[in-house]
């Protein structure tokens, strides 16, 4: 019996266009492959500053859950229109909230949650290209991305408390804690000010600042670049960030990247690469 990974390995091995056929049923997001593996998902609301909905929340869950296993090398996350990342929740649905049970509630926020998770969790990185704001929710979109890229007209805004709310939310606190440090994220958090391209970029909230309109276009050429690299080693540098954020022993931390290190230098590819050098 010729049991090939084609043919058992019916998840990691699904070809893309079935994978794609799925997402693009989605309602509230747009899917559009670039090519070399990289993958644009568009939060897809533009009449309502692409703000996030109940059914927004279960497609980002199911989308995250989806692309696990896709053959990509890049995923970039943004904003269709270009003029909102995404604004957060749509308050126009709050009456939907109110009716909710408690455990329909929470069922919701879990759901939510696995969204933002599962982003953060997927192998290849994964980059959002942000123009106009990114506040609430949509800044928790924002950071579950390894990178941001923020044109002129980006802005940030954890401005939960503003609201009455916690920034207690879909990983946002713990987020923003590593990415900037306690006493920058707790100023940001109790305040909920409004920080804007330029200093984004200057307290390391985005990588870099690009002129209006041309996030996804820079975001576009950082994925190029990333995906000209072996996607071995791409993945296990992932690996190696995205769990040693969580690891607080030095140890286990040297154990998690020696083991990565170890199996990259397996990969036929990789001794190539090295003996050709």
């Amino acid at each position: 019996m010729n049991n090939t990974p084609a043919q058992w390995n019916r998840v990691s091995r699904r070809p893309l266009t079935d994978v794609l056929d799925e997402l693009r049923t989605a309602r509230t997001l747009a899917f559009d492959a670039q090519g070399n593996g990289v993958l644009v998902m568009s939060v897809n609301r533009p009449d309502r500053a692409n703000s996030q909905t109940v059914e927004m929340f279960g497609e980002l869950a199911w989308a995250a859950a989806t692309l696990r296993h896709a053959q990509l090398r890049a995923l970039i996350v943004t904003g269709a229109g270009g003029k909102a990342f995404c604004t957060g929740f749509d308050l126009s649905e709050v009456d939907v909230l109110s009716r909710m049970s408690v455990s329909e509630f929470t069922d919701l926020i879990e759901t939510a949650a696995a969204g933002s998770t599962g982003l953060r969790a997927l192998p290849y990185p994964v980059i959002a290209a942000v123009s106009g704001p990114a506040a609430g929710g949509g800044l928790s979109l924002a950071l579950a991305a390894d990178v941001r890229v923020a044109d002129q007209t980006a802005s940030f805004s954890a401005g939960f408390v503003r609201v009455g709310l916690s920034i207690g939310e879909l990983g946002t606190s713990w987020n923003l804690v590593r990415i900037l440090g306690p006493g920058r994220a707790a100023e940001l958090s109790f305040t909920g000010r409004t920080v804007r391209a330029a200093e984004a970029v200057r307290i390391g909230l985005a990588y870099r600042m690009t002129e209006t309109g041309t996030a996804l276009d820079a975001a576009l050429e950082l994925a190029e670049t990333i995906a000209a690299n072996p996607d071995e080693s791409i993945r296990s540098t992932k690996n190696a960030l995205v769990r040693n954020m969580e690891n607080t022993s030095f140890r286990s931390a040297l154990e998690l990247d020696n083991r990565g290190q170890a199996l990259v230098m397996r990969v036929p590819a990789t001794q190539r690469t090295l003996t050709t050098r």
